[in-house]
């Protein structure tokens, strides 16, 4: 068995499953639901896998910005959590695999931007408050990012 990415909307839980076991962690998803179509800033569901894994050896709570690291890291006493959706410390690219429902035309997860990725310590998880990603803690996002290599399967549902 190789590893792979369990996704659960309902209980915004993301489930590492490997030869060693299961880990599974609180996430947020996005705060509009679920769902496949362009701009809908819905998080998709369905087969995907990981298409690419940007941040290798960036710091903690670095800031990245159009999948570039910024230069900057994230700090609550500088920052402002309404600022945006924040993107940090590492990310895993979506790639949906099913034609029509979540790859090519209006519904593709990868065009649409859909990671999995940090977001500042302050963000609640455990319930659905992101623009579409999968949202983790950034210490857990390191661990997944480590324990996957590009092709993993994740399912989202």
């Amino acid at each position: 068995m190789t590893t792979i990415i369990n996704i659960s909307i309902p209980a915004q839980t993301l489930e590492l499953v490997n030869l060693k076991g299961k880990l599974s962690y609180l996430i947020s998803t996005s705060k509009y639901g679920p769902g496949e179509l362009k701009n809908s800033f819905c998080t998709p569901r369905g087969k995907h896998i990981i298409r690419a894994k940007i941040g290798t050896g960036q710091e903690l709570g670095t800031i990245f910005k159009n999948r570039r690291p910024s230069g900057e890291i994230f700090s609550a006493s500088k920052h402002r959590l309404e600022e945006g959706d924040w993107i940090l410390t590492r990310i895993l690219w979506l790639s949906g695999i099913e034609k029509g429902r979540n790859r090519l035309g209006n519904v593709d997860t990868m065009q649409r931007f859909i990671y999995i990725h940090g977001t500042p310590d302050e963000t609640i998880l455990g319930v659905p408050v992101s623009k579409g990603c999968i949202n983790m803690r950034n210490e857990d996002v390191i661990q997944v990012f480590d324990l996957v290599d590009v092709g993993t399967m994740v399912y989202i549902e």
